[in-house]
């Protein structure tokens, strides 16, 4: 029976989840690269301050580091540390850029820096992975 109320659950509230992510983008553009990738340009602070801190988060964090902790001691955690200098360099330094140029992607970024050849290259290597 628990396992039942369990599905149910899951599915209702993966349904809700569904069913408000349509409601509130249906007319959002999502034919442009702009649109698609980037909201079109109108999310604040907040919402992508989030999106960096949530996509960083996953299980590794929550249990694997956590575990390495328990039985390493906190060294471990120095990685996640560090991270934040590369994050406020990356939007220090590469941000300003990214946004002047008008690019959404970073393989964009490649093919406006180098040549479409390497745009190329960066996109087949990373469906290679």
């Amino acid at each position: 029976m628990e396992l039942v109320i369990t599905i149910v659950s899951f599915l209702f509230f993966t349904g809700l989840v569904a069913f408000l992510t349509w409601r509130f983008t249906r007319n959002d553009d999502h034919q442009s690269t702009g649109g698609y990738f980037l909201g079109g340009r109108s999310l604040t602070f907040p919402l992508i301050a989030g999106s960096l801190l949530l996509t960083n988060l996953s299980t590794e964090q929550m249990v694997g580091l956590n575990g390495a902790a328990f039985t390493d001691g906190l060294c471990v955690m120095v990685w996640e540390v560090v991270c934040v200098v590369a994050l406020v360099f990356m939007a220090w330094f590469f941000l300003p850029k990214f946004l002047k140029s008008g690019v959404s992607t970073v393989p964009q970024y490649l093919e406006i820096r180098f040549d479409h050849q390497t745009q190329v290259i960066t996109n087949v290597s990373a469906r290679g992975n």
